[in-house]
């Protein structure tokens, strides 16, 4: 506490002292985007981008076989959250797709897989290096 602080009446301050800026910008920098959680490819009441159009979503932690145990319940049922089969439910993000699917999900599988032209050129090349000509690799 600063002594003009002692002199003007203040409380003193609780907290971390206020940042720098140098410092700042590292805090920034540590802190990340929250990623989607899908189950699959499905969206779940887990995801930080998870949200309920009522306010019903209540996050709690259940013990199973001694472990805890998060678990999306449902305030206005008294139940576990159902998550894309509800119709309050929606993503922040508007990942959702109308069969319960996460499109962030989606398209990590699209990108993972190959299409099938790649993979002919693929084969093609692999046939090449190793001096085979007009022949498929499963004749060999």
């Amino acid at each position: 506490m600063s002594p003009q602080d002692q002199r003007q009446g203040r409380p003193p301050q609780r907290g971390p002292p206020p940042l720098g800026n140098s410092q700042q910008n590292s805090v920034a920098e540590q802190r990340q985007e929250p990623k989607p959680k899908p189950i699959g490819d499905r969206c779940n009441p887990l995801c930080p981008f998870f949200r309920c159009a009522q306010k019903a979503l209540r996050i709690t932690v259940e013990h199973y076989r001694g472990r805890p145990v998060k678990v999306a319940m449902c305030a206005m049922v008294g139940d576990r959250c159902v998550g894309p089969q509800c119709r309050f439910a929606y993503c922040e993000k508007r990942a959702m797709l109308p069969d319960g699917r996460c499109a962030f999900a989606v398209e990590a599988k699209s990108r993972a897989m190959k299409s099938f032209e790649e993979e002919l050129q693929e084969e093609a090349r692999l046939a090449s290096s190793l001096g085979i000509k007009g022949k498929r690799l499963e004749e060999i």
